[in-house]
């Protein structure tokens, strides 16, 4: 059977939105929306107004686990004083050599300790990584102890650009994989279970971007661009929901040359989220929409899952463009 291939040309503001640096950007969004769809079928309640109610806190506690792993770094900061008032007090009884401030003086996490956007989140939530003293003494000794440490600090360089490139490769290195870590922030929100990964991206985007010339006021991630992706997120899990059984026909009608009955639970989810934003969001095209909940599918479905659903979407696109039910200039090319 020849292959078709969907070409749109219609104008699409959600991919400039989407080039916006937001924490709760479109690509979390619809991994929410999976995750909470999913759910929702699942526990049997069947309250939407509750189901949005709990969406919206999740992406919410998604920028919580932001600013509370950009707070490590300041935590670790002041474990690392703590130990070099120690060393200090025991190079004067001694009369050895004082101990290198160097790390302690790090410009960019004492730009990062001062800064106003975080300091403000952190004493809204009244959170403080103070009350994790044996995770910051386990986690500093393993700084301590690695190869990143002891180059920078025998290093020629004194820049704030090295002081930022540190904790980026601590970052990267030894905590974005810390077992640790993980469990310590699953024990604190349930919420924070699958969403390090992505927040992880985060943060090292916004180590990334700090400025030295911007001192405290330097900006995080803002939660939002704008009210129109909680509106996204409202409008997309409220069109899966109240549109399922539809958009679940749409599958079956498309779905003669595959074989529906064998698909997965979690495809099922997957396609009815995209067939929802297909229909609902007008200014994103088509092939956005397939290509994102196929990377949803890797992630969330079995190995086979992304390609089926890419061959389904494209047959349920073209089948709803023929019923006259999607309304968005395409042209049709084949390979």
């Amino acid at each position: 059977m020849e292959t078709v291939k969907i070409r749109i040309f219609a104008a699409d503001k959600s991919i400039n939105k989407e080039k916006v640096e937001v924490m709760i950007n479109r690509e979390l969004i619809r991994i929410k929306v999976v995750q909470l769809t999913y759910a929702y079928y699942q526990n049997g309640s069947k309250n939407i107004e509750t189901a949005e109610k709990e969406l919206l806190f999740s992406l919410s506690k998604a920028y919580d686990m932001y600013n509370y792993l950009l707070a490590l770094i300041v935590g670790i900061t002041h474990e690392a004083q703590r130990h070099l008032e120690v060393a200090e007090s025991k190079a004067k009884r001694e009369g050895t050599p004082m101990p290198s401030k160097r790390f302690v003086d790090n410009r960019f996490a004492l730009q990062l300790e001062g800064n106003k956007m975080l300091n403000d989140f952190m004493e809204t939530q009244k959170k403080s990584w103070n009350d994790e003293p044996e995770f910051l003494k386990k986690i500093y000794t393993q700084i301590v102890e690695s190869q990143i440490y002891k180059d920078y600090m025998s290093a020629d360089e004194d820049s704030y650009q090295a002081d930022r490139e540190l904790w980026r490769k601590i970052y990267r290195t030894l905590i974005e994989d810390n077992a640790d870590l993980d469990a310590l922030l699953e024990e604190q929100s349930l919420y924070w279970n699958d969403d390090k990964e992505i927040v992880d991206s985060f943060v090292l985007k916004t180590i990334k971007r700090f400025d030295e010339k911007n001192k405290a006021n330097q900006e995080l991630l803002p939660e939002y661009d704008s009210e129109e992706d909680k509106d996204f997120a409202r409008k997309l899990f409220r069109a899966t929901i109240i549109n399922g059984n539809e958009y679940q026909h749409y599958m079956s009608e498309a779905s003669r040359n595959w074989d529906f009955d064998r698909l997965a639970y979690m495809d099922i989810v997957i396609m009815q989220i995209a067939i929802a934003e297909m229909l609902t969001f007008p200014s994103i095209p088509v092939n956005v929409t397939i290509n994102e909940y196929m990377e949803i599918a890797k992630l969330y479905s079995t190995p086979r899952s992304s390609g089926y659903i890419n061959g389904m979407l494209d047959a349920i696109a073209h089948h709803l463009v023929k019923t006259g039910r999607l309304l968005k200039q395409m042209k049709s090319e084949s390979k």
